[in-house]
């Protein structure tokens, strides 16, 4: 028996807030027995008033509101704008289906790629289930000692580490949840680990948490097989605690793990098979005493991290203002979770460090003090100066399958688009199920390495110019790196030297990229630097000792190629005005 078999069988479980202060999540409400699919209808999460959790915080000016968050942060860390380019860690069991990402939730979607991988890998999943890949995955080649040192190699200054992800897995020693990998599976504090391994290297990191919109996402495990043997057969989310008696998982319930059933509510099992889609907007009504208690364990498992791993930064998924919203990805509820986390954790910060130099990243916030903004794939068409913010993407997938495209020039395209906007770049670099890299994964970083070496003037500390650069146009914007997962789209996307980003370096001089290499001897004209607007007084490359022909005309800045260049993908040129 665990030291969590109480807590599964409904009791709560307490931690220290402070030493004045704890908190304590209730034990599991009663569930109402579940209704016909599709039935019931959700109440206006417009009109439904805004739950306070009321959970003890540290002691601090932060109080569990916007307001209080806005008026009392005293803006943008100085180490943020020095970093400018981190990797994400994006790494955890789902990497054990080699499916790519939302294995968990797929691996229930019937004749999906997941679906036939989990058969193959490990059998049906009402017999085997998502809870045994945990149990069995054990990432015997993961060491994030080596794998910091590599990602500085490569020009990290920041590592974006997964807490948790959707599938409701605790990646540290968690005290408010029983399902983590101290407990099950490869019984390490893999967080711990890599809070040691970056504070070693002297590398900023943060946690990512995932695990807002779990009880809407788990829904596909509550599903069954429609045709074949299985047909009709619940899938192993409809497991009791009841049923874990004389196996490996006796004192553990799935419910803590996969949810509840939520699908008589309109559209929630009708989404849950689509690609990504998430219920219709509204609140989980017949469920309320869960849903607070869903909210409050979400909040207290961030908290926990914050006050023994101290992060430099938080991160929360979704597509919407912040979690718990009522809306899109914080369908279901509406509370001040958000705000209680973020409160808790700056508070705790001004006490332990002297000021509060961290962040949170609430993905598509807008413009809110104390709070960063982060999307995936694309890049905005303009200069983005309301907000620090993280433009993210995964290599090949956010986990691991075969056959992915490992490009350095990609890499170093993606980062050029993202600070040339007054962004900063994040880049998921997939880990092998055992935890190691794909061979050509570790030679792409390297590469990647090279060129930071080289041109890392131009990007760490670095902010927008007045132009965000110049080239071939596309729907009357600067023609960009496209969206998506890194991979041969990316790779053969047809740049000319004619494309042109730029940077200010925190030297002050302005810093040319050309996004594709020139040809011996060819002449590039820079329009944005023609006279008499801007008059330049030296050019140079980086990388290279060698003079720089260059003259400047009223039709710009034009600079002869030498034979010689320093560097692959890309060249930078340093111009003094």
């Amino acid at each position: 028996m665990t030291r969590f078999s109480i807590f599964s069988i409904f009791a709560g479980i307490t931690l220290s807030v402070s030493a004045q202060q704890s908190a304590t999540v209730p034990p599991l409400p009663e569930i109402p027995q579940p209704m016909r699919e599709n039935m019931i209808r959700m109440d206006d999460n417009k009109t439904f008033q805004e739950v306070q959790l009321n959970i003890p915080i540290h002691e601090g000016p932060f109080q569990p509101s916007w307001e209080s968050i806005e008026a009392n942060y005293s803006g943008e860390p100085k180490w943020l704008r020095e970093a400018k380019v981190g990797f994400w860690v994006h790494f955890g069991p789902q990497s054990a289906g080699e499916s790519g990402d939302w294995y968990a939730r797929n691996l229930y979607k019937e004749n999906s790629t997941a679906y036939r991988n989990h058969l193959n890998r490990y059998g049906h999943p009402s017999e085997v289930g998502y809870k045994d890949v945990l149990h069995t995955w054990n990432p015997e080649k993961f060491n994030p000692e080596y794998l910091t040192k590599l990602y500085k190699k490569a020009g990290a200054r920041f590592l974006m580490i997964q807490g948790v992800h959707h599938d409701n897995y605790d990646l540290w020693d968690s005290h408010y949840h029983p399902w983590n990998s101290v407990n099950i599976g490869p019984k390490r504090d893999m967080l711990r680990e890599w809070a040691d391994a970056c504070r070693k290297q002297d590398m900023h990191y943060g946690v990512t948490f995932h695990h807002e919109y779990t009880w809407w996402w788990w829904q596909t495990a509550f599903q069954c097989d429609t045709q074949g043997d299985k047909a009709g057969v619940p899938y192993d989310g409809n497991l009791t605690p009841e049923d874990g008696k004389g196996k490996w998982w006796e004192g553990y319930d799935p419910r803590l793990l996969y949810g509840i059933n939520l699908r008589e509510y309109e559209t929630v099992a009708e989404n849950a098979n689509t690609p990504w889609s998430p219920p219709k907007a509204g609140i989980f009504w017949r469920h309320l005493d869960y849903a607070k208690w869903f909210a409050t364990q979400w909040a207290l498992r961030i908290m926990d991290v914050t006050a023994n791993y101290d992060p430099d930064f938080i991160y929360t998924d979704g597509t919407v203002e912040g979690p718990f919203t009522g809306d899109g990805t914080g369908t279901g509820y509406k509370c001040n979770a958000m705000q209680t986390v973020m409160a808790d954790y700056y508070n705790r910060q001004l006490k332990n460090r002297g000021k509060v130099d961290g962040f949170s990243i609430i993905k598509f916030r807008h413009p809110t003090n104390g709070a960063v903004n982060t999307a995936e794939f694309a890049f905005p068409d303009t200069i983005n100066v309301s907000q620090p913010w993280i433009r993210e993407a995964p290599v090949g997938d956010w986990f691991y399958a075969p056959g992915f495209t490992y490009d350095s020039s990609s890499v170093i395209r993606f980062i050029i688009e993202a600070i040339c906007r007054d962004g900063n770049a994040a880049l998921n670099i997939p880990l092998r199920p055992d935890g190691s890299l794909d061979e050509e994964c570790e030679k792409m970083l390297l590469e990647v390495g090279e060129w930071m070496d080289i041109n890392g003037k131009a990007v760490y500390g670095s902010h927008a110019w007045k132009v965000l650069g110049e080239g071939e146009m596309e729907d009357g914007h600067l023609r960009k790196l496209p969206g998506g997962g890194l991979g041969k789209h990316h790779k053969e996307y047809p740049f000319s030297p004619k494309d042109i980003r730029f940077t200010i370096g925190k030297d002050g001089a302005l810093y040319a990229f050309l996004m594709s290499l020139p040809s011996s001897g060819e002449t590039i004209t820079i329009k944005s630097l023609g006279l008499p607007e801007m008059k330049v007084n030296e050019v140079s490359m980086l990388g290279s000792k060698r003079r720089i022909k260059w003259q400047q005309t009223t039709d710009g800045l034009q600079i002869t190629t030498p034979d010689k260049l320093p560097c692959r993908t890309s060249i930078v040129f340093r111009i003094k005005c």
